[in-house]
């Protein structure tokens, strides 16, 4: 059977020792090999850059840690970004661990397009633990892991659940203190919760306080205010957002909006009922403009012909306070709203002389259809 490029087991004419650079998508669990190995060389002197360096080499700058347990309080679920990680790790070693490493059994991989996922049932945590006492520990649980698919193979995202755990102490040191009650309490006693040391969990409570803070952080970063003037810029800002959220973008029509006496008025056929349509407007209006206690409503300019500017595509509407209005000034035709069915009998406008208003009578105007 031939064996092509991308073969782990490709044989190069060069020789056998010449081997084309194979990608770690072929095998992802051997990146957590390699972050073993990396953190098993580190050393006591090692700073935060070579933890940013160790964060930059295994995660990507947008990489998420997941850890999900259950405490006596209740379950806890915490989230941190790349700039948290490499803390997060070095405070697993700053809380008496000696050494950390992962397992990973019967992962499953499943590849996407830009992105390889392994899902591990079956994972466990060893941390070995010289403080107080020499004890080995097992934190068991489900690693789901997303990693990149390009040469790199980093880590987007880190999620462990865990469920279960496990402190060993070795029988000879058992044997060693059996005479000595005092040491055998102080042996029965947890030295960590749900496998994590409390100097963890100090953090990773730490984080959800820093979390918000963030904001504040990159304001003064970019504006250069004072710790005072961020956190008053922010909530005055957020109190704007819950007082007047913003309003949702209105989705763009192009259907144009009829007016109720445009379609009545073209639903008449003959000349006589336009010419009644019309009228009706000039009703409407005079009754609009009868009341000399209203306020008058000032009608602006709609948008599409060159007006304000508004959220929506309505004319703006004012009022203007004039008591001293003449609703009958400006009229043209006064007689021709004197029989109008949007007048009531209390309306000045049927206020006539009684012939006016038998000559009305005898003809009188047919009703504009709806």
């Amino acid at each position: 059977m031939s064996s092509t490029p991308h073969d782990p087991f490709y044989s190069s004419p060069f020789g056998p020792f010449y081997r084309r650079h194979t990608p770690y998508m072929v095998q992802p669990e051997y990146r957590i090999y390699e972050m073993n190995k990396r953190l098993q060389s580190r050393s006591e002197d090692s700073d935060n850059l070579w933890w940013d360096a160790f964060a930059t080499e295994f995660f990507e700058d947008d990489a998420t840690l997941t850890l999900s347990f259950c405490l006596e309080d209740g379950p806890k679920r915490y989230t941190i970004g790349r700039t948290l990680i490499p803390r997060y790790f070095s405070t697993v070693f700053e809380g008496g661990v000696t050494d950390l490493y992962y397992i990973l059994k019967h992962s499953k991989e499943s590849y996407h397009n830009s992105s390889i996922t392994v899902d591990c049932d079956q994972c466990a945590m060893v941390t070995q633990h010289g403080k107080p006492m020499f004890t080995k520990v097992c934190t068991e649980g489900r690693l789901i892991l997303e990693f990149t698919f390009d040469d790199l193979m980093r880590i987007k995202t880190w999620h462990f659940t865990i469920r279960q755990y496990r402190e060993l102490v070795p029988r000879s040191i058992l044997a060693m203190h059996a005479q000595d009650p005092q040491v055998l309490d102080q042996l029965s006693k947890n030295i960590t919760r749900m496998g994590l040391t409390n100097f963890t969990l100090n953090y990773l409570r730490l984080c959800v306080i820093l979390e918000p803070m963030q904001e504040l952080m990159s304001r003064h970063k970019t504006y250069n205010l004072s710790p005072r003037d961020c956190l008053k810029t922010c909530l005055f800002q957020k109190w704007q957002r819950m007082v007047a959220p913003p309003e949702p973008a209105r989705q763009p029509t192009t259907k144009r909006r009829k007016r109720k006496n445009s379609t009545s008025s073209t639903s008449n056929s003959s000349a006589g009922n336009a010419a009644n349509s019309a009228g009706s407007k000039k009703k409407t209006a005079a009754a609009n403009l009868s009341l000399s206690s209203q306020d008058v409503m000032v009608v602006g300019e709609p948008t599409l012909m060159g007006g304000e500017f508004g959220d929506e595509d309505e004319r703006l509407i004012t009022r203007l306070e004039n008591t001293q209005y003449d609703a009958a000034n400006g009229m043209d035709d006064e007689e021709d709203f004197t029989n109008s069915p949007a007048l009531g009998n209390s309306s000045p406008w049927s206020s006539k002389p009684a012939a006016t208003q038998e000559t009305k009578s005898e003809n009188p105007p047919p009703q504009a259809s709806q």
